[in-house]
């Protein structure tokens, strides 16, 4: 979700722009930021414990955007009166409770359910 939700943000911009990036996901600010992705990339997508990346369309996705912007990533803790990331909290909440939502068909296609 995280993933998906910084990288909706930035293909929202309609030309190059200078950014900071505001996000409660380690995982997403430390991806980019200690180069996590680009490393995991670089090896087929296979990380140091020799385990396979997850979210490898998700990361070739925002690492294509981070080459459009400029993205400087911010680490900030959730749920800790931040009052846009609140509102971002309400709003995926009010949003996963929805009918009908759309299917995501990589997740769905590599599910191993």
């Amino acid at each position: 979700m995280e993933l998906t939700a910084a990288i909706r943000g930035l293909q929202a911009l309609k030309e190059p722009c200078d950014v900071t990036l505001f996000s409660d996901s380690q995982y997403v600010v430390n991806g980019i930021t200690k180069g996590w992705a680009r490393r995991w990339k670089s090896k087929g997508w296979i990380k140091s414990d020799k385990r396979p990346a997850e979210n490898i369309d998700l990361w070739e996705d925002l690492l294509n955007l981070c080459e459009t912007h400029t993205v400087r990533f911010e680490w900030i803790r959730g749920h800790n009166g931040h009052a846009e990331n609140e509102c971002c909290d309400r709003l995926a909440g009010d949003a996963s409770r929805r009918q009908n939502l759309p299917i995501d068909s990589v997740y769905e296609g590599n599910s191993k359910r």
